[in-house]
């Protein structure tokens, strides 16, 4: 058994994009407190620093596992994980809007799905309040650079009409809708969505509407709702990540943040 007093936390990162080479970066620098880098795993040859031969190498190696390698990966691997007894922090949310998957993965197992907030925040108002009574109104809207909102499903019109936009431009609805279908048919964009439908106890409770604004530098998220303790409002503003424009910059650092709340000894924490 590890012992946790003189132990760090063996995090294992499953991809190296964007945010799992920002997570991989903050735990080989030592910048998450208790915790240590166990290694990457990623498809392909790429070179990656403490490269994995593989899922299974990389579960052996960790106490938890950090899913950052996009919606397919809490399908190929995610009860893989759990069943080896390792907790499994999500990060792309988005698919756990399948009931099927959801259902999979949150059932007993060895390990714990953990839900990142990712580039959302205030969830613990909305799960304090849910608490309280069904939510009420709960409405997510968010607004973005246009570039990061044009999806392979798109007609040649939009996505061409969506590029185009420059500053001056009206913004463009591209969904108004639910949180399910918004997660489904936005999966780079809209896990947002999916935290706050998960958060709220509730999927068809939450309405999502995604914009396309061409004067957007920051990435915005308006959540408002109701409840029988109250009513509430929040917004945030995220830097979209230099890497990748369709995440926040935010993402990352919220999971290390998740991370080192699950240090054993943890002064500081927020649940």
């Amino acid at each position: 058994m590890r012992d946790d007093r003189a132990a760090a936390l063996r995090v294992g990162v499953l991809g190296h994009g964007a945010i799992g080479a920002k997570v991989a970066g903050l735990l080989r620098r030592g910048e998450v407190p208790g915790a240590e880098l166990a290694g990457v795993a990623v498809r392909g040859d790429a070179p990656v620093p403490m490269r994995a031969r593989g899922v299974r190498e990389l579960v052996g190696a960790s106490d938890v596992v950090v899913e950052a390698a996009g919606q397919r990966a809490l399908w190929d691997h995610g009860a893989e994980i759990l069943d080896a007894g390792r907790d499994l922090v999500a990060v792309s949310v988005g698919a756990l809007a399948d009931d099927g998957l959801f259902r999979g993965l949150t059932r007993p197992r060895a390990g714990r799905l953990l839900v990142c907030q990712g580039a959302l925040g205030g969830l613990d108002v909305v799960r304090a309040a849910a608490l309280g009574g069904p939510l009420t109104c709960v409405r997510l809207t968010s607004s973005k650079p246009p570039a990061s909102l044009v999806q392979p499903w798109m007609d040649d019109g939009l996505a061409a009409r969506l590029r185009a936009l420059r500053p001056g431009d009206e913004p463009v609805a591209v969904h108004d809708g639910s949180a399910r279908e918004a997660a489904t048919r936005f999966p780079r964009n809209a896990n947002v969505a999916a935290t706050l439908a998960l958060a709220a106890g509730d999927w068809s409770a939450v309405r999502v509407r995604l914009v396309a604004d061409p004067a957007a530098v920051l990435t915005r998220h308006v959540v408002e709702f109701r409840g029988r303790v109250g009513e509430y409002r929040f917004e945030l503003a995220n830097h979209p990540d230099p890497g990748n424009p369709a995440t926040s910059g935010l993402v990352a650092y919220a999971v290390a943040r998740t991370l080192a709340d699950l240090v054993p000894g943890t002064a500081w924490r927020v649940a």
